[in-house]
């Protein structure tokens, strides 16, 4: 297309209506399915062609026609040939320039086993650990270059992304902006657990959902939606809860997310977290109210059950469903989970460990509470080890 605006252009600054044909006779060649450097040689040979002619006959009708001397056509080439280099060697500079080194700082470490990413389990098992995606290709180049520009992220940072594995708890209102967001960052493997089916009140706030997802499972539909945003990341939907028995599943990925709304279940994944020493990045959301901290004891922070060691009194804590909840707050609360986890991934910042964020959202407050672990904690006392992690 580029070609025949060009050439257009030509016709008409020139008269030059000979390239017209000339621009026939390429797309003809193209027709014939030539492309690329072989299609580009024969236009250069199709073009010096005419500037021999012009110059061998320079009082006949084709020549007449053409309306160019030879030193013009040549220098047309010249000039045009200068273009096409210089536009092929910014590709090449642009290329070598974005690299992504695997050993960059990053909280994910590289990975030297296998140069390919491992296939996506069928069985809705956690993804193989391990696996070293191998360098980006040129539309995941396009597709985070807004990442890749980045000074605390870069390169290393994206491929720090795309070789984390993230277990998401919940699709719900928290866990629907986490997916799509986590899927949008490049994040390479992607475990979403959640035992719930979609219904037409989930819509109010949960985005990564639509009305004729009604009556689907959340993990699987979720899954589908978080492909059709990226096909480069591996998702796999885990239809059922997270307990605190899977301690070996949370172990098999580097980085956990909170988006449930109960409290037993935030402790049964604080309690598999702590186990399989991985930091936990948690949500909770209450009518206009919002709060998000990274629970991570390897690393100094408190686990849940430091800051909350038992339930709260019924009726103190109702759920979403009895207390209700405005549609775009799950939005906010769960774009700064997406945010955490791309932090800790990437090592860039200072993430929230031994630190609460309480959003208000009625009265468009921040504030930020220190938190410390307790030394009688049940769940995290005598916790031994550095977990997954470097420090960030």
């Amino acid at each position: 297309m580029p070609v025949l605006i060009l050439l257009l252009v030509l016709v008409w600054l020139t008269g030059g209506w000979w390239l017209l044909g000339y621009g026939a006779v390429l797309g003809w060649l193209y027709w014939l399915r030539l492309r690329g450097w072989l299609l580009g040689m024969a236009a250069v040979l199709l073009w010096l062609a005419v500037a021999g002619a012009v110059q061998r006959w320079p009082d006949n009708a084709f020549s007449r026609f053409v309306q160019w001397s030879p030193h013009a056509l040549i220098w047309l080439l010249a000039m045009a040939l200068i273009g096409v280099s210089a536009w092929l060697a910014l590709r090449l500079l642009h290329r070598h320039s974005v690299a992504l080194p695997h050993d960059g700082p990053g909280l994910v470490p590289a990975k030297q086993a296998a140069a390919e990413p491992s296939p996506e389990p069928a069985d809705g098992s956690a993804p193989e650990s391990g696996a070293d995606p191998g360098p980006l290709s040129d539309a995941e180049l396009d597709r985070y270059a807004r990442h890749i520009v980045l000074r605390e992220l870069g390169g290393p940072g994206q491929a720090a992304l795309r070789r984390a594995r993230v277990l998401v708890v919940g699709a719900g209102g928290l866990g629907a902006p986490v997916c799509l967001y986590l899927a949008a960052a490049g994040v390479g493997r992607i475990t979403v657990a959640d035992d719930d089916r979609v219904s037409l009140s989930n819509l109010q706030r949960q985005v990564i959902f639509r009305a004729s997802d009604d009556g689907a499972l959340k993990a699987e539909a979720a899954r589908a939606a978080m492909l059709a945003l990226n096909p480069h990341v591996a998702v796999t939907a885990m239809n059922r809860r997270i307990t605190a028995e899977d301690a070996a599943l949370v172990a098999d990925h580097d980085l956990v997310i909170d988006g449930t709304d109960s409290f037993a279940a935030r402790q049964a994944v604080n309690a598999a977290c702590v186990r399989a020493g991985v930091p936990l990045v948690a949500g909770a959301i209450a009518q206009w109210e919002g709060q998000v901290t990274v629970w991570d004891p390897g690393h100094g922070a408190p686990c849940m059950a430091c800051i909350f060691p038992q339930a709260p009194a019924p009726g103190l804590a109702p759920a979403c469903a009895e207390a209700g909840v405005v549609g775009p707050l799950p939005g906010v609360i769960g774009s700064m989970l997406a945010l955490e986890a791309i932090k800790l991934i990437a090592g860039a910042g200072e993430p929230l460990r031994g630190q609460m964020l309480i959003f208000d959202g009625l009265y468009g407050e921040n504030r930020v509470m220190k938190i410390a672990r307790r030394a009688d904690c049940p769940v995290c006392s005598g916790l031994a080890g550095s977990g997954h992690f470097r420090q960030g």
